[in-house]
């Protein structure tokens, strides 16, 4: 994809970009963090490998019911990983996520036979799964840890770790990355994510639903449900959730998505999701522009049924009672837009879990929580250094006034932390008119 492409598919809705370390290299990388941040200020996402398998081979055709071999060294057909004494007789291996399946039907000498149970193009470097089956594979593996180094050094916004299967896995990329100030998203592609979702929850940053890998890891009639539980579970928290892959597959080869497709990126959004993914339609599809135009239509039309799902819950801390009243005093008042200044971008996702109809201006100082802010559901990023000033409402207001994000006509509800240095400590609301609050602000002097 060409400097050009990218800054039309920005301008046409992109909010962030998503770098898969499976491919390329790392002055590929550099090359798009560089044209990304050069085009917009948005989040770039490092998708680490993580406990996944993935196949040597050169590109064939495999036809169903031939038998083939693979190895774990320098066989012409290889694993990444050796899982030879934890497969049996009968277990399935799946390739490129459902397109092959295969049957063991022998293994000797560290070599398995392959029965192809349907056909399809084996590549290098597609993904291996192997359902129902524990393969003990390391959280990282030595090229992980170099690329999260490499995104500690450009300082990205997210790490996507794959195939997270538990709290631990999350807690050996924060090991990893002990000085790394963005955010992990925690990836569930496999039965032990969702089986230890909860504690994987508790540990991250965000939360992507793999489909593509999960389809096959589990029955595809559950992915679904799944879904719907996954999204849930992260709203309650104010846990940005990620809805990907496969949303509009066919515009990788056609220029319109069938009505299934519009209809699954419309309810993932209708759920609750905060972002929704394009993969290969971007990355290697022959409409990469049309695709983005696409998801942003649907989205937009989408946005505006969506409403909340949240479930009343017990006190959790001062910025969750406060995000509660503020959806409150939106359904009880004729407020226009409500403002946020925030300093780590808790807040603002707190208030945006509700899913409320008024537009979430999140002002930041940290340009770094501005970007990771552009993935979360009805939230426009703003950063404003507002610290080292006395009033900082009335700055906050005057500054969106003049970048006519906010207009004297407007009822505005701002947020707050004041007089506290705590994490998570929003303890300030106040509701003007912004003409008024000008007013009262140009009298003062």
């Amino acid at each position: 994809m060409s400097k050009d492409i990218i800054e039309k598919v920005y301008r046409s809705g992109m909010s962030g970009a998503r770098i898969n370390t499976a491919y390329g290299n790392t002055s590929q990388y550099k090359w798009i963090i560089e044209s990304v941040r050069e085009i917009g200020e948005i989040p770039i996402i490092i998708d680490i490998k993580g406990p996944e398998i993935r196949i040597k081979a050169k590109k064939r055709m495999l036809h169903e019911g031939e038998v083939f071999e693979a190895g774990f060294s320098d066989q012409e057909v290889s694993f990444n990983w050796d899982f030879y004494d934890k497969i049996t007789l009968g277990d399935r291996i799946i390739i490129d996520n459902g397109k092959i399946s295969t049957k063991v039907v022998e293994k000797n000498n560290r070599i398995l036979h392959l029965k192809v149970m349907s056909s399809g193009e084996i590549a290098d470097g597609k993904g291996v799964n192997v359902p129902n089956t524990q393969l003990s594979v390391p959280t990282l593996s030595k090229r992980d840890k170099e690329i999260i180094q490499f995104a500690r050094k450009f300082d990205i916004e997210y790490i996507a770790l794959s195939f997270t299967r538990n709290a631990q896995d999350v807690a050996n990329v924060r090991s990893e990355a002990y000085d790394f100030k963005g955010a992990i998203i925690s990836k569930i592609e496999n039965s032990e994510g969702i089986n230890n979702f909860g504690e994987i929850l508790e540990f991250s940053d965000a939360i992507m639903v793999a489909r593509g890998d999960l389809g096959v890891e589990i029955e595809p009639e559950r992915v679904p449900l799944v879904q719907k539980s996954i999204i849930k579970s992260c709203n309650q928290k104010g846990i940005p959730v990620i809805i990907a892959p496969e949303m509009l597959e066919s515009m990788m080869q056609q220029p319109m998505p069938t009505r299934a497709e519009v209809s699954d990126v419309a309810n993932a959004i209708l759920d609750g999701t905060d972002a929704t993914m394009l993969s290969g339609e971007t990355a290697v599809g022959k409409y990469p522009l049309k695709s983005v135009k696409m998801m942003s239509r649907v989205a937009r039309e989408a946005e505006k049924a969506t409403r909340s799902h949240i479930e009343e819950e017990g006190f959790i801390n001062i910025s969750d009672a406060m995000s509660k009243a503020v959806q409150r005093l939106c359904l009880s008042m004729p407020i226009d837009k409500v403002v946020t200044l925030t300093r780590s971008g808790y807040t603002a996702r707190m208030i945006a879990r509700f899913k409320i109809v008024q537009p979430i201006i999140a002002v930041t100082p940290e340009e770094r929580v501005k970007k990771q802010l552009e993935l979360v559901f009805g939230v426009y990023p703003v950063t404003i250094k507002y610290q080292e000033q006395k009033d900082h409402i009335l700055h906050v207001a005057n500054t969106l006034h003049s970048m006519n994000l906010i207009r004297d006509k407007d009822t505005v509800l701002f947020t707050a932390a004041f007089r506290t240095l705590k994490k998570h400590a929003s303890n300030l609301i106040e509701v003007h008119n912004v003409e008024e609050l000008r007013n009262y602000d140009s009298k003062r002097k």
